[in-house]
């Protein structure tokens, strides 16, 4: 079995997984599993171990490689379970990097678990139990966010509310390149695309620059 888990970290070439963040990230599994029958963590369709594993962890651990690893923080907003705020901080651990990530998550529920997973791991995260929507001239390093909100939206929010930031990562799931191209048609953007190790039909968008287009 610890084979065949190892072997799916293996999945991501760049991210190396020693045993102590193997093990750190099995527990995240377990405390998810465990508390998603309390609370909506996760999709009750996806929470299963393996499941978690493939589908959560490793999806949200492929985009170490493009977080920007000279910033004090990172932010992740609308994490809910600590997805992929949660899995980054095991990392950097492994990495022994000093930057803090940000867990932006307004649900009471969701941020007592948070806090629970941070202090079990020993993580360098900072839970804020807050709207990020209500919260302004926020600076920070790499924005990420899955499964939260629409990416327009959510780049309306970091043109308004960020006063300084690195690049912003996105999760693009099914829909992803029609979600893209209807928002080109709004927003003038520099970005890259990394093909997902998790699905075929999704990819991870790297964005360095936005502007919104003047209509």
């Amino acid at each position: 079995m610890e084979n065949v888990i190892l072997n799916s970290y293996s999945k991501i070439p760049k991210l190396n997984v020693s045993r102590e963040t193997c093990n750190d990230l099995e527990t995240l599994i377990s405390m998810i599993h465990e508390k998603n029958k309390e609370i909506n963590i996760i999709s009750k369709k996806t929470s299963e171990k393996p499941t978690i594993r493939d589908r959560h962890i490793i999806d949200s651990a492929q985009i170490v490689d493009i977080v920007d690893l000279n910033s004090n923080t990172t932010s992740d907003l609308g994490t809910g379970g600590g997805m992929p705020g949660l899995v980054v901080a095991v990392v950097m651990k492994k990495l022994k990097n000093k930057m803090k990530i940000n867990l932006y998550e307004k649900s009471h529920h969701k941020c007592i678990f948070l806090k629970e997973v941070s202090k079990k791991l020993k993580l360098n995260t900072e839970i804020i139990q807050k709207d990020i929507f209500t919260v302004k001239n926020i600076e920070t390093g790499t924005i990420m966010s899955r499964a939260f909100k629409p990416m327009p939206v959510l780049l309306d929010l970091v043109n308004q509310n960020f006063n300084k930031y690195k690049n912003i990562i996105f999760f693009m799931g099914n829909r992803g390149r029609k979600i893209l191209n209807d928002t080109l048609k709004e927003w003038d953007l520099d970005y890259e695309e990394k093909k997902s190790l998790t699905s075929d039909n999704s990819f991870i968008l790297n964005i360095t620059k936005i502007e919104k287009k003047i209509s």
